[in-house]
Order: structure tokens, then sequence, then C-alpha cells
């Protein structure tokens, strides 16, 4: 793994609420800490409700995670843009977030230790 990024399993249930719907809800959540950047949760796909993501153009690239595709949320409001992200094919040193979703906290989103 690499020297600045740190990825560890978080105790409890973690979820995502959205709109008043909760998207995810998982006790298999994992914090990635990458150097002075805030934490960032990610959680495995099969606990979130992937009806309700649906994948946008938007696409990034990070030397030390591989290639992100992004999602939005699709909420009975209006979809919230590119909110979520997703290493599909990670660098073999962050294969621990394969499968997983990273969420942008927001006013739109509440991610919480439940």
């Amino acid at each position: 793994m690499t020297n600045h990024i740190r990825v560890r399993a978080l105790a409890g249930a973690w979820s995502i609420r959205a709109a008043g719907s909760v998207i995810a809800e998982t006790h298999s959540a994992l914090e990635l800490i990458e150097c002075d950047y805030d934490p960032v949760i990610y959680f495995p796909r099969d606990d979130i409700a992937m009806a309700f993501m649906d994948y946008t153009d938007k696409m990034s690239h990070c030397p030390h995670k591989g290639d992100a595709r992004y999602f939005s949320i699709i909420t009975k409001n209006g979809p919230i843009d590119n909110v979520a992200w997703s290493y599909e094919s990670p660098n073999a040193d962050m294969r621990q977030i394969k499968d997983h979703l990273a969420f942008y906290p927001n006013d739109k989103i509440v991610i919480e230790h439940v």
C-alpha cells in the first residue's frame, strides 16, 4: 500500500440517507485516510441500494488509487449529481476499496455512524 494512504475497517453500523430514503446501510464500512484530506468512508456495493445510483460521464484519475467512475443518486426530487465514486479496478495496493463506493458529504446527503 502506498505510504501516505491508510485503509481500515470501521466498527458499527454506517448509513447514507438522501431525500428521506436510506441509500446504504452497512456493518462493513472502510475508512480511507490520505495525507491531510478529510477521511473518506467507503461502503460495500452490496450494501447500497444501487437501483438509486446512476453512472455519470464524470471520471477522474488518482495515481495511487486508479481511475474513478462517478454516480448520481436518483431521488424523487431529482438527481444528486456526481455525489459518489468508485474505483472499479483500483491499483493493486488499493484492492481493499474494490466493489466499494464513497460519497461526498454535502447538504443533500447524510453519512452517519448509527
